[in-house]
C-alpha cells in the first residue's frame, strides 16, 4: 500500500457498522477502538470522513431513521385497508425489527432515550434524540387527526394521547426485546392494544 495510505473504503457500509455499534453498546459505551474496528478504518481515516465520534454518532442516528425508521411509515397508508390493519402492519413491522437477528435487538432511539437522560452525551446528540424520539408520535398524531376527518375514527380520539400510547407500547417491546422476549410473545401485546384503542366507523 503505497504511502501506508489505507484503501478506499464504502462509506455508506462504514456509517452503518457505526450505527450498529452505537445501537448494541450505547454512545458512551461505544469506544474509538470499537467503532474503527467494526467500520474497518483507522481513526485518521474515520476522523477525515466523518468528524469526531460525537458527529459520526449524530450521522449514525440519521442514518439509523432514513434506513430502519422511515421506511416502515407507507404501511400507514397502504390503499384498501382499514386504519386497524394498516397499524397493525406498521406496529408489528416495528417489533418484528426489534426483535430481528440482523441487527441488534431492541430498538437504537430507545435505547438512547434512556442513554439521554443520565446526561452522558452531548447536546448535539441529545438534541437528535430527542427529535427522533418525537418524529413517530408526531407522525402517528397527524395521522390520526387525519383519520379522524376522513371518518375512520372516533370524534372521541384524542390523536396525542393515542399516539403516545403506541409509542410507549413500541418503547416497552424494545426493551423487551432487547432482554430476549421473541416476536411470537410480544405480537399478542399489538393485538390486544389494536382492539382496545383503535375504534371508529371504519376501523
Amino acid at each position: 500500500m503505497a504511502g501506508g495510505r489505507q484503501r478506499e473504503f464504502d462509506k455508506q457500509q462504514a456509517l452503518s457498522a457505526a450505527m450498529h455499534v452505537f445501537w448494541q453498546k450505547g454512545y458512551v459505551g461505544a469506544s474509538l477502538a470499537d467503532l474503527t474496528s467494526a467500520m474497518g478504518i483507522n481513526k485518521p481515516s474515520m476522523y477525515a470522513a466523518f468528524g469526531n465520534k460525537e458527529q459520526l454518532f449524530v450521522q449514525a442516528t440519521e442514518h439509523y431513521m432514513a434506513v430502519h425508521a422511515e421506511p416502515l411509515f407507507p404501511l400507514l397508508h397502504t390503499p384498501n385497508q382499514s386504519l386497524k390493519q394498516r397499524v397493525g402492519a406498521y406496529m408489528r413491522a416495528v417489533v418484528a425489527a426489534q426483535c430481528a437477528g440482523e441487527t441488534p435487538l431492541g430498538c437504537f432511539v430507545s435505547l438512547c432515550i434512556n442513554e439521554a437522560a443520565s446526561q452522558s452525551m452531548p447536546q448535539s446528540a441529545v438534541t437528535l434524540i430527542e427529535q427522533a424520539k418525537g418524529y413517530a408520535e408526531n407522525y402517528l398524531t397527524q395521522l390520526f387527526k387525519d383519520e379522524i376527518t376522513a371518518g375512520n375514527l372516533s370524534p372521541q380520539t384524542q390523536p396525542a394521547t393515542l399516539a403516545s400510547l403506541l409509542v410507549t407500547l413500541m418503547h416497552g417491546t424494545a426493551a423487551m426485546a432487547r432482554g430476549g422476549k421473541r416476536f411470537e410473545e410480544l405480537e399478542p401485546l399489538l393485538e390486544i392494544t389494536l382492539q382496545q384503542v383503535i375504534s371508529g366507523s371504519n376501523s
